[in-house]
């Protein structure tokens, strides 16, 4: 079974590494596709990308100058998929269990059985780097549920929410109402189902693609002892700097401000949950806002929030 890696990088010195361990702890390495487009300034003379070792590599860089954004790079990043089996959607400072493409590939087929298409999906638990190298710190060895953020409401000029992984003690994969963009994991049929929208910015991101999936008739699962893990860029982490594309150092030789195309990615999110033709981007016919405020608790017609997204998902209404 093939799978494509989207990474979507920006100036990030931990791609190499989180390149070469998917490579080294896949249970296939050689039916390994990525998909890497590197927002990096040119490199050094007689540097070269990222290795693969194993592995297929398509590799895009563009300046940091012209950068858009996380969801337009993964646009581009999804892009260049080739018509593997599945579709890996990733952060580009990573590390992973051995043979996690096994073990995601077992879980979404059980999973897949008498449905549209499902998405494995949460924000990982954490890794950080110690002397040794590389050391997994998990809150949690079950499921990690998303929920709306405690103190979460809607703001009266856009729709964006914040959310969070919560642990939760299940040993079977938990429906879940929400989704980390930086570790998703699908059929690969995902590409042309429902191609990421470039238009959206960071913020609203998880919602879009959630919203769109949902009305689509594609389910969301939390799999218990998920097999990837993320760099936070935190206090103690251990890992190299990394800017952001909204630093304001990254932001003042550019021609198009990172707050604009903030503003522009909330009204696109706005515009979508009101039900405009947004041509491949638009919300599914599947399912309805009222059906998904039913299961989640999200109400986005009403701009309402119920204690029901701020608990896990247990079970499909």
């Amino acid at each position: 079974m093939s799978v494509f890696i989207s990474i979507a990088a920006y100036s990030d010195p931990v791609l190499p590494f989180t390149v070469q361990r998917a490579v080294r702890t896949a249970r296939w390495p050689a039916k390994l596709h990525f998909g890497v487009v590197d927002q990096s300034p040119a490199p050094p003379p007689g540097a070269s990308a990222p290795s693969a070792g194993l592995a297929r590599m398509s590799y895009v860089r563009i300046d940091p100058v012209y950068a858009r954004g996380p969801c337009w790079a993964r646009a581009i990043a999804m892009s260049l998929y080739d018509g593997e089996d599945w579709f890996f959607q990733i952060d580009s400072h990573m590390d992973f269990d051995e043979h996690w493409d096994e073990k995601l590939i077992e879980e979404a087929t059980a999973l897949m059985r008498g449905r549209t298409g499902i998405v494995i999906s949460s924000y990982p638990n954490p890794f950080i780097f110690e002397e040794s190298g590389p050391v997994p710190k998990p809150t949690t060895t079950k499921v990690l549920a998303h929920v709306v953020k405690p103190n979460a409401e809607f703001e009266a000029g856009h729709p964006v929410l914040g959310f969070e992984a919560h642990p939760l003690d299940a040993d079977e994969p938990v429906p879940g109402m929400h989704l980390g963009a930086g570790c998703l994991f699908a059929p690969g049929h995902l590409v042309h189902a429902v191609p990421y929208d470039p238009w959206f910015y960071f913020h609203g991101e998880e919602q879009a693609i959630t919203m769109r999936l949902y009305t689509h008739g594609w389910d969301i699962f939390h799999m218990p002892g998920l097999p990837v893990y993320h760099l936070y860029n935190s206090p103690g982490s251990g890992g190299p700097p990394r800017p952001m594309h909204w630093d304001a150092k990254e932001n003042e030789q550019r021609p198009q401000q990172w707050w604009k195309l903030e503003e522009r990615s909330r009204q696109r999110l706005a515009d979508l949950l009101a039900g405009k033709d947004l041509g491949i981007y638009s919300l599914g016919k599947q399912r309805s806002l009222a059906d998904f405020a039913a299961f989640s608790g999200i109400d986005y017609v009403s701009r309402t929030i119920s204690e029901l997204a701020r608990r896990p998902q247990r079970t499909r209404p």
